[in-house]
């Protein structure tokens, strides 16, 4: 028979559905940064009520996917270039910081697991073939591994929020160039091989210059692409410099 308590949890469960879905919109790129929703049109299309639906929009409201502005209604959330530059410097320093603490903290298991993911990291197609080297899920991710690593709660809370949320979107419409996926190959095996030598100066130092690299890498697309016009440009706010 069913309960109360039965029910809240299926509801629950929709509401993750739904979440998920959006999430998954925005960061592939079919919402685009910037542009309105509709929860009339959006609960239509998924079949849902305007209840989960909204419930859904609260949750990535709170992930900083999407932004609520009086009269105007929920726009998926644009970042300026200066938002952009200023996360990616707290990721850098965070990580950074992460990857020191990795080399002291990590378990020998856990750092010969990720020496397991990265060859099977190159054998994977996309990789191969130079066409992607990016993975959805955090239990495949290398950096969330690192950070994890560290052994610091609060660190491994602060750089799963928000910041994880916002860097997805970016990461995944990084598109390749010649060379990029085995550059970050390498670059993530001069990470390992730091932790091996538990050595946190040196990892600290093989993250930063990895994650600039990164920061440098993202710049140049973006202006890329927006000269190419094959994206919006990004609204600038402030005086802002080069990414590196």
């Amino acid at each position: 028979m069913a309960t109360a308590f039965d029910n809240k949890v299926q509801v629950q469960s929709l509401v993750d559905v739904v979440a998920e879905r959006l999430e998954t919109a925005i960061i592939s790129g079919q919402l685009q940064p910037g542009s309105r929703l509709s929860e009339q049109a959006l609960a239509a299309s998924m079949g849902v009520s305007r209840g989960p639906l909204r419930e859904a929009i609260r949750r990535l409201e709170g992930r900083k996917l999407l932004e609520r502005t009086p009269n105007i209604g929920v726009r998926v959330a644009q970042l300026s270039l200066q938002d952009l530059n200023e996360i990616l410097q707290v990721r850098e320093a965070l990580e950074g910081l992460a990857c020191g603490l990795a080399a002291l903290n990590m378990p020998d298991a856990a750092i010969a697991a990720l020496d397991k993911m990265l060859d099977d990291h190159g054998k994977q197609k996309s990789v191969r073939e130079n066409k992607g080297y990016y993975h959805e899920t955090k239990n495949l991710d290398f950096h969330f591994s690192i950070i994890e690593g560290s052994g610091n709660e609060r660190l491994t809370q602060m750089l799963s929020g928000d910041l994880h949320y916002l860097l997805r979107v970016y990461r995944h419409k990084a598109s390749p160039r010649p060379g990029r996926a085995a550059q970050v190959l390498q670059e993530h095996r001069a990470i390992v091989s730091a932790l091996k030598r538990r050595d946190p100066q040196a990892a600290e130092q093989a993250m930063r210059e990895h994650l600039r690299d990164a920061r440098r890498y993202l710049e140049e697309q973006i202006a890329a692409e927006e000269e190419k016009g094959e994206v919006a440009a990004l609204p600038r706010k402030g005086r802002v410099g080069r990414l590196d």
